[in-house]
């Protein structure tokens, strides 16, 4: 994979870090010091990515749907499977509230979109995602992606059986296609194309330690050659030894201690020097971003209890409702996940931040859903409709919208036959992009066609986008999709083929499902 080139002037900031370790220690001192401050470019303008992983493998044909008369035939025949149909209903069933909670019937009929290009057919979100149907027919911040997934080469059904055409490593894999969706290599991969973003555009930024954020786990994705992530908490900063009181063992004298002997380096030792800089940089990031965020129960983020103190998991901004028991709410995590990262891009214009350029990573997970489908897939898709929806209302309380675009990724798709109570692997699966930014309301890319089973096996000959058991081979490439973003972000052409590998082998590098910058 091309290595990338940093900025001139990260480069000599790096190098001269690198002169005063000597050069036996250049390759780790190269690394480690990119968690120092950069010299802030001159940027006028703020823009931040947002990644949501829904790990284990969304099953997206029970997300978005194809609802003319042939797909929507084949998609009930093929997952209404005994013992449990996984099939959704159709538009305009009413909701059956004495049916078994979780089920489709208990759920109502699925819930009409109208995009613009609706490609001679008529679709359909989860009947979980009224949010997200508002949000993609009205709001139009909401635009779909049909059938994405990891791709070398444009590959056809026919390309897809040879052995000589080239395809990704391990596919089906659950680790190594949350790599590949991550990073363009199974797993062992140690740079990430959000991470290799972040390191053509950290010099925008005052200190590049807030370049590269997760709240949702260690991910591949932000990881850079220069960068390297930044973890927070649903809380906020990480604190290295003390508490929020400065203390250890309940003594702030223990704990200043403490701080001091991290920070000392005694004789000449090169691991032992760059890992107290690190340290010292780690409390000096904690300090900062913790003076520059505002709390959580700022009207902006939160709601403020009427007493006590603060608590995410009840705060009814933070909850959605149950859609196997209305009139029930639950913590919703992910939303929780993203109220941090509205808080930290609220502080990305405070002076001891000075972020212009950030890629932030969250996380859901519960996806694989080989079995009980049906009721945990439908808290999956109100979770996931319920924090996309409290995101875009925060951005814009914060008057954010055009400045943030969240996207959906995950390991793969899932099968269009039933195992009987759920679904396995698979490889293409849809994807939204959301921010006001986004041209929403309409489909980029070409939505799959939904054919037959062959009736002597699992193949599906009617359908020039299915695989064995249904799987969709994906026609728009995770590069396509990340290209597109990056171009708005602000990376060049050339940068665009350093980030994305396999670019150069599609015509279309920019799917238009972003205005301009």
């Amino acid at each position: 994979m091309k290595k990338i080139d940093a900025s001139r002037r990260m480069f000599l900031r790096h190098a001269g870090v690198m002169s005063t370790l000597g050069a036996a220690g250049a390759p780790l001192a190269l690394n480690l010091s990119a968690l120092g401050t950069a010299a802030a470019q001159t940027a006028g303008d703020y823009k931040a990515i947002v990644c949501i992983f829904l790990f284990g493998g969304n099953d997206s044909i029970n997300m978005v749907l194809p609802t003319d008369t042939a797909s929507f035939t084949n998609y009930t025949t093929l997952r209404s499977q005994a013992p449990d149909s996984i099939a959704l209903l159709a538009p305009g069933t009413a909701v059956n509230a004495g049916a078994a909670a979780g089920s489709p019937a208990r759920l109502g009929g699925v819930l009409p979109i109208t995009p613009a290009n609706a490609q001679g057919r008529s679709f359909a979100l989860h009947p979980a995602m009224g949010a997200l149907q508002t949000m993609f027919d009205t709001d139009r911040r909401l635009a779909i992606l049909p059938n994405v997934g990891p791709l070398i080469l444009p590959t056809s059904k026919t390309q897809y059986s040879q052995s000589s055409h080239r395809k990704p490593a391990s596919l089906f894999s659950h680790n190594d296609q949350q790599n590949t969706w991550q990073a363009f290599l199974p797993e062992g991969a140690t740079v990430g194309w959000g991470g290799r973003m972040g390191d053509l555009l950290a010099s925008m930024n005052q200190r590049t330690v807030f370049t590269s954020i997760t709240a949702g786990g260690n991910a591949v994705w932000l990881s850079g050659q220069d960068v390297r992530q930044y973890q927070v908490t649903n809380n906020g900063a990480i604190r290295l030894g003390t508490n929020a009181s400065g203390q250890v063992y309940g003594s702030a004298a223990v704990g200043a201690a403490m701080e001091r002997i991290v920070q000392t380096t005694r004789g000449g030792h090169v691991l032992e020097a760059d890992l107290s800089a690190v340290s010292a940089r780690s409390m000096q990031a904690e300090s900062l971003l913790r003076n520059a965020l505002k709390p959580a129960s700022d009207p902006l983020f939160g709601t403020a209890p009427a007493t006590g103190n603060y608590s995410a998991t009840n705060d009814p901004k933070l909850r959605y409702t149950d859609p196997n028991n209305p009139g029930t709410t639950i913590a919703n995590n992910l939303a929780q996940q993203l109220q941090i990262v509205a808080r930290m891009i609220d502080a990305s214009g405070n002076a001891s931040i000075g972020a212009k350029r950030q890629v932030f990573f969250v996380s859901m997970g519960g996806f694989d859903t080989h079995d009980v489908q049906n009721g945990n897939h439908a808290q999956l898709m109100a979770r996931l409709s319920h924090a996309l929806r409290y995101f875009d209302d925060t951005l814009g309380a914060m008057g954010a919208r055009d400045r943030v675009t969240t996207f959906t990724a995950s390991d793969f798709g899932r099968t269009f036959t039933s195992n009987g109570d759920g679904t396995d692997h698979g490889w293409g699966a849809h994807h939204f992009v959301m921010g006001g930014a986004v041209r929403g309301g309409d489909l980029y890319g070409s939505f799959p066609v939904y054919g037959a089973k062959n009736t002597n096996n699992n193949n599906f000959d009617s359908s020039p986008d299915q695989l064995g058991n249904g799987s969709l081979l994906p026609t728009t490439s995770v590069d396509q999709l990340g290209a597109t973003l990056g171009k708005w972000f602000g990376l060049s052409d050339t940068q665009l083929l350093d980030v994305f590998p396999n670019l150069a082998n599609f015509s279309a590098r920019d799917l238009g499902f972003m205005n301009p910058a």
